[in-house]
């Protein structure tokens, strides 16, 4: 089973970063709407996609938004980790089968409250700024690692 590894605040310094990376696809559109119910037909009906600006459909941006917590979550802090705020501009649309590379930049500490300031940014592969932001995220006292959990499989019908 994969392991989870999390950063202690103490052995956190400016400037580390972490980064992830997801493809996206017709089907992660799909689900990524069932799942948090914004159904605009922007991200699912090719034919109404085709009349806007984007002229095909687009990732969901809050998919890019959900990437970046799980960044978050996974790798720096990583596990234990306690989302404060989080501001997110979007710049560009992310569309099919471009891959969406997370970056997170230790930008800040806050000793007293092991306060982590995140800079933000998500790229597509051809290093296209898609979002930029930050985040402040409480890490955890102590490093650690644990077995990551088990997912369910998802399916859309």
């Amino acid at each position: 089973m994969p392991q989870l590894i999390s950063t202690g605040f103490s052995e956190l310094t400016e400037g580390q970063q972490a980064r992830l990376e997801r493809r996206l696809t017709t089907e992660v559109i799909r689900q990524y709407a069932a799942v948090s119910g914004d159904v605009n037909p922007v991200h699912l009906d090719a034919e109404y996609a085709a009349t806007t600006a984007f002229g095909e459909p687009i990732g969901h941006g809050m998919w890019l938004g959900a990437l970046v917590s799980a960044a978050i979550a996974t790798q720096l802090p990583g596990p234990g980790s306690v989302y404060r705020a989080q501001q997110l501009q979007f710049k560009q649309p992310i569309k099919v089968g471009d891959t969406a590379v997370v970056t997170l930049t230790v930008k800040e500490l806050k000793a007293r409250m092991r306060l982590v300031v995140l800079g933000c940014e998500v790229h597509n592969q051809e290093g296209t700024l898609l979002a930029r932001g930050e985040a402040e995220v409480i890490a955890p006292p102590e490093s650690a690692t644990m077995e990551a959990p088990e997912l369910p499989r998802v399916q859309v019908d």
